[in-house]
């Protein structure tokens, strides 16, 4: 069982979730893709001529624009259901464990969570540990927030554990949980034609993903003069069904901004214990947190246990639980 709140409680493992949206239509997938973002060409790092991967489960590419079917493809022809999940609800029976889609629709409208411009940068794409694997695209934070230079360069994909948080810190029903880092699946039980070709793969996605670095963190916009990359709220990961804009924006370089962005990211969910923790951050950024330290603790520990309530001046409502 995945790693839910409270598994008694949980009655169904449902597939209604919180997250971005990353479908792109495509002329080599199902033709009733719909296009969602525009940053990222998906099929630049999948093998839709088989030329290293040997065989999928019935679904074949989930990205890139999806599965075409006969005579394209002959696997299940779908639609590009790309997406980064950042907080699964389950259903929307609260008596199964899950939240009403009322409640979610109501929350995200208020105001209640702070929604930034999403701007994501793919920073890996990797085999997870099933056997055979899938194939999925990570969106990691590469290095740790500075606690001490508010006009410092905020890491890339930090809306996401931004947004993660405030969620996990507003809603506590019992099937809520986060699958993993965050990520996109490409395919599921991915077998290669052998090692060689394996390396050869992911040789080729490494050169694919070092050219979207230098282009930078992008929002997702469905075109080139949109500017309103939020977040979604899907029934399953096929069926995204309301959007929510962004209700935080730039410039995040304000003193006012910046406190209320470390507040929520000193903290990570720790699904073993159940429970938050102090973040833990690649060594890099750690090391410069050292340096930078003071002797009573260092800024970063000033920031733990900062309530969100007390930055915006009293006027944010309590979380409910």
């Amino acid at each position: 069982m995945p790693p839910v709140l409270n598994k008694e409680l949980s009655k169904v493992d449902g597939l209604a979730f919180l997250g971005l949206s990353l479908a792109r239509k495509s002329d080599r997938g199902h033709p009733e893709s719909i296009t969602h973002q525009i940053a990222f060409d998906f099929n630049d790092v999948i093998d839709r001529s088989y030329e290293y991967i040997q065989s999928t489960n019935d679904d074949g590419w989930l990205v890139g624009g999806g599965e075409p079917g006969p005579p394209k493809s002959f696997k299940l022809a779908a639609r590009d259901s790309a997406h980064v999940e950042i907080m699964r609800i389950g259903t929307y029976k609260p008596e199964w464990g899950g939240i009403s889609e009322k409640e979610i629709i109501d929350v995200l409208k208020s105001g209640k969570i702070l929604i930034p411009q999403i701007e994501v940068l793919p920073t890996a794409v990797v085999a997870n540990g099933d056997k055979p694997p899938e194939i999925v695209i990570r969106f990691d934070m590469p290095f740790g927030p500075d606690f001490v230079d508010m006009a410092a360069e905020l890491p890339p994909n930090w809306q996401l554990r931004f947004v993660h948080n405030q969620l996990f810190k507003h809603f506590y029903n019992p099937s809520r949980f986060c699958p993993d880092a965050f990520h996109s699946t490409i395919v599921r039980k991915a077998k290669f034609r052998s090692e060689s070709h394996k390396e050869a793969y992911f040789s080729m996605c490494d050169a694919v993903l070092k050219k979207w670095k230098l282009a930078g963190p992008r929002p997702l916009n469905a075109n080139p003069v949109d500017n309103k990359s939020g977040i979604w709220l899907f029934a399953d990961r096929t069926k995204p069904t309301h959007f929510f804009p962004p209700n935080f924006l730039p410039p995040y370089n304000t003193e006012e901004k910046r406190k209320i962005i470390l507040s929520y990211l000193t903290e990570e969910w720790d699904e073993k214990t159940l429970d938050w923790k102090p973040a833990v951050y690649p060594e890099k950024s750690v090391e410069r947190k050292e340096q930078q330290s003071s002797g009573s603790g260092g800024p970063f520990m000033e920031w733990c246990g900062n309530p969100i309530e007390a930055l915006l001046g009293g006027a944010r409502p309590q979380a409910t639980s």
